[in-house]
């Protein structure tokens, strides 16, 4: 029967916590694979199985543990019995010599682990003894450094597992282990990006995307549901709010001087997502805010927005440069969707001058003349709520 052996990192320094991260990243394979037939999720000394009873599952299986959090590595394996420890390697050697893909190698090198420290030979007699089998059986050569293949070996205390090619996995910490986070995504580039990055380090996301409506169409908010969807394949559900944010942009172009527009949108918005993140018990709220990028990321302009909200406001973003953060999207899949053209919430009624250095107080006395409360009361109100699934 074939197998995915799953190694971790991170977790493995995880100390006392270890068993705790361990059934957390178990849980979510379990869920992330349990449509597929015969699929059975084990933890072992070290590493993580998962079974399954027919090798055509195997390129489901891989896909979805590319995008699962916690895992530093997987390979396709096979094994066989310990045999009570025997030190005779012989089963091992044809069962390896059964599954060699000749064709695509001629240099290899044989790299072997003990979790079982009783077994009778140590690594490197076992590196040494199949090694030579190998080359006997294939003809090929011996290269330690960097080889065409090479052949994983790892002794448990039960079984012998051996593998041809090591798959990176994501890394990071499992879904849902350490609590969740209210991201605020638009349609661009970056937010998508601060939004995995909190992923990765184990938070659960929920978003909130503000669109213009109905000033404009929603273009935007297809745009946002699409990317959701690429970001739900890592943590499997996502639940979104979709808010329409044109009327209270108006009320503040009417009321407020327009060189404070930008700062007082973005401070409406925290104080809304403040609210949708107190309904999903979210401990913090998520921003692709990258400092200096544009005029409301300027130091002074984030530390008014920051203002708003008593939730600590998370911004991963802020020190990467648009080149890394582009970069960043491609290997997430979100650039492609990123790019397409819509009609951003950000872009309307923007001044033709923003201020780049705002003072609180010009701010709180420009908030003085509007009706926050009632602001965010109809925002609240008119929220779409929507439930995503892998």
């Amino acid at each position: 029967m074939p197998h995915v052996l799953v190694h971790y990192h991170e977790l493995a320094l995880k100390g006392r916590n270890r068993r705790f991260f361990e059934q957390r990243l178990v849980n979510h394979l379990r869920a992330g694979l349990k449509n597929l037939e015969g699929i059975h999720v084990e933890a072992l000394p070290g590493r993580i199985r998962v079974s399954f009873a027919d090798p055509g599952q195997w390129s489901d299986c891989r896909t979805r543990l590319r995008h699962t959090f916690g895992i530093a590595n997987f390979s396709l394996a096979y094994s066989l019995p310990a045999h009570d420890r025997s030190p005779d390697l012989a089963p091992l050697k044809e069962a390896i010599a059964q599954h060699l893909p000749l064709g695509q190698f001629e240099t290899f090198r044989i790299l072997t682990k003990r979790a079982e420290k009783r077994f009778p030979k140590t690594s490197i007699e076992i590196d040494r003894e199949i090694g030579a089998y190998v080359c006997q059986v294939s003809g090929k050569r011996v290269n330690l450094t960097s080889p065409d293949l090479t052949i994983a070996i790892e002794v448990l205390r039960d079984e012998v597992f051996f593998s041809f090619h090591r798959e990176p996995g994501p890394g990071g910490l499992p879904t849902g282990t350490s609590g969740t986070v209210l991201g605020l995504i638009s349609g661009g580039i970056d937010s998508p990006v601060a939004a995995y990055r909190l992923m990765k380090r184990g938070c659960r996301v929920c978003f909130v995307h503000f669109h213009g409506r109905p000033f404009v169409s929603r273009a935007s908010e297809e745009k946002v549901r699409d990317i959701i969807d690429v970001l739900t394949r890592y943590q499997l559900a996502s639940r979104a709010y979709f808010v329409p944010f044109g009327q209270i942009q108006r009320t503040i172009v009417l009321t407020a001087p327009p060189a404070l527009r930008i700062v007082l949108y973005r401070r409406m918005m925290m104080r809304i997502a403040e609210e949708l993140a107190a309904r999903e018990r979210a401990w913090g709220l998520v921003t692709g805010d990258s400092l200096g990028q544009v005029a409301s990321q300027t130091p002074e302009n984030l530390a008014v927005v920051t203002e708003a909200t008593t939730l600590p406001l998370l911004r991963p973003l802020i020190g990467m440069d648009k080149q890394e953060i582009t970069e960043h999207a491609i290997h997430i899949g979100t650039y492609d969707i990123s790019i397409e053209p819509d009609e951003d919430c950000c872009r309307l009624f923007t001044p033709p001058h923003p201020s780049i250095k705002t003072q609180l107080d010009q701010v709180r006395k420009a908030e003085r003349a509007l009706d926050i409360a009632t602001m965010i009361k109809d925002g609240l109100a008119q929220a779409e709520f929507v439930e995503f699934r892998a």
